[in-house]
């Protein structure tokens, strides 16, 4: 359990500091400006002593990619900096010891033409730019590529789950392409999180089309707007339209066994916040 911390004073002294004091089991960060085209460059010893630092601590790291990423996209400029920005954050997933980078499906955003034939030319542009660096991870230890679908907004290319099937197929279902599943996301999207049972359905059918194992991640937010809304806007947990049953539910499930959960809802960061300590009761009550 725990949440998307901010790096500030560095890995070390800021994101880990934060981490501790929050309580977190699971740490989420950007290894630089999440709105910027910028590659950071990290620093070999600081991030030997994250790594060092998260093994003593027994807590689990991943990586956010850039919200400008989008490897759909009908500009050459911003697909090729986002599947340089895609490696780049691999590299330093590998450098700090992060299980991971999580990256947003992406979306063709041309609206004139037929849009059949741009989604196809969008999903041929995330298989040749994806494949090629999934090619280069290599070792069960190597860290994942989470896709996350989005909450449909816009033309996305993965939006819900059932989306992942075509989008897991466009990368031939490589064994490092992982999940991450944002419950605010697929709740957008239509999925019935709200529901008694809607959770485990959901999850079921996220086993169903990437096999066992391939959920690596879930962004545990609620969610301010109703289902089916395709917005993506957080709520705190159980304030939110989703509520409290589907995180049980989460928890319950076989295939959530040993996948972090990681906040990303309104004041998560700080020293008093509430969802933490809620998630983490949640959890004992589903066991």
């Amino acid at each position: 359990m725990g949440t998307h911390v901010q790096v500030g004073k560095g890995l070390v002294a800021g994101a880990l500091a934060q981490a501790d004091l929050l309580g977190c089991e699971t740490v989420q960060i950007f290894v630089g400006n999440p709105r910027g085209w910028a590659l950071s460059q990290g620093r070999p010893a600081e991030d030997k002593e994250f790594r060092r630092q998260l093994e003593s601590r027994g807590m689990r790291a991943f990586i956010h990619a850039p919200y400008l990423v989008n490897l759909g996209s009908p500009t050459p400029a911003t697909y090729e900096r986002s599947a340089a920005t895609v490696a780049h954050n691999l590299r330093r997933a590998v450098e700090i010891g992060a299980e991971g980078v999580v990256v947003h499906t992406g979306s063709f955003v041309s609206t004139d033409g037929d849009p059949e034939a741009q989604l196809a030319t969008a999903m041929r542009q995330v298989r040749e730019a994806l494949l090629p660096v999934l090619e280069t991870i290599e070792g069960e230890d190597a860290p994942w590529l989470l896709l996350e679908p989005t909450a449909g907004q816009g033309r996305s290319l993965c939006a819900g789950v059932e989306d992942l099937t075509a989008y897991l197929a466009a990368l031939d279902l490589h064994p490092k392409a992982g999940i991450c599943l944002d419950t605010c996301h697929v709740f957008a999207a239509g999925a019935p999180l709200d529901e008694p049972g809607g959770a485990t359905a959901t999850v079921d059918r996220i086993a169903e089309i990437g096999g066992p194992g391939r959920l690596r991640l879930v962004h545990a937010n609620d969610s301010m707007d109703v289902r089916g809304a395709h917005l993506d806007r957080h709520q705190k947990i159980g304030q939110g339209h989703i509520g409290t049953a589907a995180f049980q539910e989460l928890f319950a499930h076989p295939a959530t066994e040993g996948v972090p959960f990681v906040l990303e809802t309104p004041d998560s960061r700080d020293a008093d916040n509430v969802d933490i300590p809620l998630l983490k009761r949640l959890r004992e009550m589903s066991q």
